[in-house]
């Protein structure tokens, strides 16, 4: 069993956040920043496996920063040297998909291949709003989950990851899908360019252009896929077609058994083999300390991030690995009974915590916890 971190990018402290326009203060963004990269050290240094983050823009109350991932990939990525890097993920409403499989290769390169990528659907409609690429898609949540909306939005995600996917894993390809098509119909190259059709393929001596190619083609042979925060049956099946590990932060033993068989169901029809506990990755909130009591005290700031901000969202308390080390070692156990886990991804307070509290929580969940799971 292997432990990953996951942060939102938050850039400050409870009380620095309840001042308002947090994400506007240049000296807090920077913080943040020196913060996480000694963060990702001190994972990497203590035997953690991952380090993930969202995308999310247009966030000037800093309760989650991370404006392009990409970029914070990189950022993580100079502060270590194995962790894995994990963008989760690509908001598909607010991306084109070929120039995401393309930032994907060349981040996998850049990384050294230690890139791991989600792809979500958007589900803030504020900054979706403003960024996205079709007029007529919309954000997602509880308030037009069934709707037209909704649908149209799940129809569409299909589609891009459906053509990341392929953009990956071939060397030039066309697509025509409801939403997108590579390239366009027709396309013409509005000058001869010998290089095309001598060294390249998709174009021919007249110029037409049938194919198109992302380059450079990614490090590893196969980027490791997750499919975002999820607590659907429907999402995990459909990720099961393309191998995507769903991140579930849910307690319910009974669902979990659920959504794992049904992954490897769809799995299996579409031919791949997976080692058990790759089906997905599991997890939630966690914040370790020598006692259950202080664990809680510690706890009341995430408590109050997530009910002031995640819960407006529509988004339910996440399983919680909150208390003494024995206490969060019996509540993975009990999971691990049901399901079987190959990855897990801690969900910490970055930001909301100072850098002492978040290692004193980590270095004791690596010493107490992990090698208990070794």
């Amino acid at each position: 069993m292997k432990f990953g971190l996951f942060v939102y990018c938050t850039v400050g402290r409870r009380a620095e956040l309840e001042r308002g326009l947090a994400g506007r203060d240049r000296g807090l963004y920077h913080r943040m920043l020196l913060e996480l990269g000694d963060l990702a050290r001190f994972a990497e240094d203590n035997g953690y496996f991952a380090f993930g983050h969202p995308e999310h823009h247009l966030q000037i109350e800093g309760f989650e920063i991370s404006n392009d991932p990409a970029l914070m990939a990189m950022w993580l990525g100079q502060h270590t040297e194995r962790l894995r890097v994990v963008t989760c993920g690509f908001v598909s409403t607010t991306n084109n998909p070929v120039a995401t499989a393309e930032k994907i290769a060349t981040m996998d390169h850049m990384l050294d291949g230690r890139f791991g990528v989600g792809l979500v659907r958007g589900y803030q409609a504020r900054w979706v709003e403003n960024y996205k690429v079709k007029q007529e898609l919309n954000a997602v949540g509880p308030w037009n989950k069934g709707s037209p909306a909704d649908d149209l939005n799940r129809e569409y995600f299909s589609e891009f990851v459906d053509i990341v996917v392929t953009a990956l894993k071939n060397e030039t390809f066309s697509y025509e899908g409801e939403f997108w098509q590579f390239p366009p119909a027709g396309f013409v190259n509005p000058h001869e360019h010998p290089v095309y059709s001598n060294f390249g393929q998709g174009v021919d001596q007249a110029m037409k252009v049938d194919q198109i190619g992302i380059a450079p083609r990614p490090l590893q042979a196969e980027i490791p896929l997750y499919g975002g925060f999820s607590a659907s049956l429907t999402t995990a099946k459909f990720w099961a077609k393309y191998k995507g590990r769903p991140i579930v932060l849910a307690g319910d033993a009974d669902f979990l058994e659920l959504l794992w068989r049904e992954w490897r169901d769809v799995a299996d029809q579409h031919g791949h083999s997976v080692a058990p506990g790759q089906e997905a990755a599991w997890g939630g909130i966690m914040i370790c300390a020598e006692t259950d009591a202080k664990a809680q005290k510690l706890f009341e700031d995430m408590n109050w991030f997530w009910k002031t901000w995640a819960t407006p969202f529509g988004q339910g308390m996440p399983e919680l690995l909150v208390g003494s080390p024995d206490t969060i070692k019996r509540e993975i156990d009990r999971i691990g009974s049901a399901v079987p886990i190959d990855e897990v991804f801690l969900l910490i307070p970055q930001g909301l915590h100072t850098p002492r509290q978040l290692e004193d929580s980590l270095g004791l969940f690596a010493e107490k916890v992990m090698p208990h799971f070794a």
